[in-house]
């Protein structure tokens, strides 16, 4: 490395705030950087989403790299150029669209990591193949946990999102797809955390909640059928447990999708499955048919 400097920041989606944005703006603030200075990005996709965002408001704008050290961050949050943190409770509620330099993704960090944040990542893959390759979808859903292999699946991945980012940058259509199982998944994600910093959900295991949730609503607009929503709740279910979502924050979950970004209006969108490998955009969901979807997750 050149001459550089190391900001550090506290770990977790609690610390991703404007706060400590302030602090990385102080950082670079002091050591003078200028307009051609360069940000790298190294750790998950917090450090992604927060240390873009920084760089990208940095004096109107400077270069950054990303480096995810996490199956998450390596396999979604850091290709395609969404760049973000959350304010007020609302996950990812302020941000960009803007492409690093450059995304430099090595399996190795991937022994660096507990099993619980490789299961998180995990998730993300798993939504890739559901929205877009349904042969890999069987392929992945035949093997345990343990067995699959993690350099294929992340370039996979990474093929699959790239591939829509490039016909749709700034999520105008298309690229709504890649939030199945977001909309209801992040705002569980955010419920847990709203809760309690430390018995929240990591960010693929409320993905994992709102992708069967998602699936039924699929199911219920007689998009998918009975045997592919079944073989998605049994592989997730098997792969992530059962998440404990109390009947009582059932009104919370559906008063946080209203600040989906997906939204239009007061129309709640959603990307649902028709078939797997297929996803639809911008299907407008009722609150009704929300309750609906927890309750059968619930079951």
């Amino acid at each position: 490395m050149p001459k550089h400097s190391v900001v550090t920041v506290p770990g977790g989606e609690a610390h991703k705030t404007l706060a400590t944005c302030e602090k990385i703006w102080e950082a670079m603030t002091k050591e003078e950087l200028d307009r051609h200075a360069l940000v790298i990005n190294v750790g998950g996709g917090v450090i992604g989403d927060m240390g873009g965002f920084c760089a990208a408001v940095y004096k109107r704008g400077i270069d950054f790299i990303q480096v995810p050290t996490t199956l998450l961050s390596q396999v979604d949050a850091s290709v395609g150029g969404k760049l973000g943190i959350d304010f007020q409770g609302f996950k990812n509620h302020l941000g960009v669209f803007n492409i690093p330099k450059s995304v430099l993704i090595d399996p190795v960090f991937l022994k660096t990591l507990p099993e619980r944040e490789i299961r998180s990542g995990f998730a993300e893959i798993i939504k890739h193949c559901l929205i877009a390759d349904a042969t890999k979808w069987e392929e992945i859903r035949g093997k345990d946990f343990e067995e699959q292999k993690w350099p294929d699946l992340i370039a996979h991945s990474v093929k699959i999102k790239q591939q829509v980012v490039d016909q749709d940058p700034t999520e105008k259509g298309l690229r709504k797809i890649l939030n199945f199982g977001h909309t209801l998944g992040h705002a569980v994600e955010t419920c847990f955390l709203n809760k309690s910093p430390k018995e929240r959900l990591f960010h693929g295991e409320a993905i994992a909640v709102g992708m069967i949730m998602e699936a039924y609503l699929s199911f219920e607009r007689k998009m998918i059928d009975q045997q592919t929503l079944t073989d998605i709740e049994e592989f997730l279910f098997a792969t992530y447990g059962k998440v404990k979502i109390k009947p009582e924050d059932i009104e919370e979950i559906i008063a946080l999708t209203r600040q989906d970004k997906k939204n239009r209006g007061k129309e709640i969108r959603f990307s649902l499955l028709k078939g797997a490998g297929q996803c639809a955009f911008d299907i407008v969901v009722t609150a009704a048919e929300m309750r609906k979807s927890i309750a059968y997750y619930l079951g």
